[in-house]
């Protein structure tokens, strides 16, 4: 594992190592290949919630934290890696911080990420939970957030639960609406990006914004 890097590893493999260092002195390969069926990846398993994997039999909640403190631990290193540097120059990594966070939620997250005059990130908000449109996001809302943060800019970013990242014409609407008013106030919306396990799509490499 030490000299193999990223590929040494199987994903039962990986989720075996981290429940034996939880569930010493026992044999955890049968339990690590009926968590990746149960949650289907790596990812499912370590993003599943941690009351779920410590009533899954052969777990408990030792063995529930060490999984869950991985997830944890990537989300805090994604951010930091995001987090002095302008978003705008470090997409990639910015992509792998909302794919982290994002991907594997079962609901729909709406968050928005607000940027100073020099594209570093501010404040990473989580708007709200459910179906993106003007019921649930408001976009006067956003963009008074935005002033009361002396926001220059902002990158929207929701999840698609179904797994295809492709936008809805709600998706593509409020993005305008939020664009429009912040153009105003001359508060740039920089992109709205959406996340699904399939991948991720930017609505403005799309030409939607």
């Amino acid at each position: 594992m030490l000299t193999g890097g990223a590929n040494a590893l199987a994903d039962h493999e990986v989720i075996e190592y981290l429940l034996t260092l939880a569930i010493p002195r026992r044999d955890t390969k049968p339990l690590a290949r009926t968590l990746l069926a149960k949650y289907g990846s790596l990812a499912g398993v370590l993003n599943a919630d941690p009351r779920a994997l410590s009533n899954h039999p052969g777990m408990g909640e030792s063995s529930a934290a060490a999984l869950h403190i991985v997830a944890q631990a990537a989300r805090r290193l994604a951010k930091t890696e995001i987090k002095e540097k302008p978003l705008l120059d470090s997409w990639h990594k910015l992509i792998d911080y909302l794919t982290i966070d994002m991907a594997d939620l079962t609901v729909e997250r709406v968050r928005v990420l607000y940027l100073d005059q020099k594209n570093r990130l501010i404040r990473d908000d989580h708007l709200a939970d459910g179906t993106l449109d003007e019921a649930s996001i408001h976009p006067r809302e956003v963009i008074r957030r935005a002033l009361d943060l002396g926001a220059a800019g902002m990158i929207l970013a929701h999840n698609h639960p179904s797994g295809n990242p492709e936008p809805s014409r709600a998706d593509i609407q409020i993005t305008h609406r939020i664009a429009e008013a912040g153009r105003l106030l001359s508060i740039t919306v920089h992109d709205h990006v959406i996340i699904g396990k399939q991948g991720h799509i930017s609505l403005r490499a799309k030409g939607l914004i």
